[in-house]
């Protein structure tokens, strides 16, 4: 079930900032919540391979490097 605007995690607010960021002078709602859940779903998939990459070494902990991996093998 894709993600909307009452269950997403990520507010509409810093997208929009972000694509201010990027140039882009203005975005419509439904622009706003598809890059979000985009953001979302990549981070879920970036933070399971860390979380990995950080019991395979034997720690509990995520650290920075597990992260930057990740986002490699991602």
């Amino acid at each position: 079930m894709p993600r909307t605007k009452g269950n997403r995690i990520i507010p509409a607010a810093p997208i929009g900032r972000i694509l201010q960021s990027a140039g882009e002078k203005r975005a419509s709602a439904d622009a706003i919540e598809t890059l979000a859940n985009i953001l979302e779903e990549k981070a879920k998939e970036i933070g399971k391979m860390a979380l990995e990459m950080s019991k395979h070494a034997g720690r509990k902990t995520i650290h920075e490097d597990d992260i930057k991996l990740a986002i490699k093998k991602v």
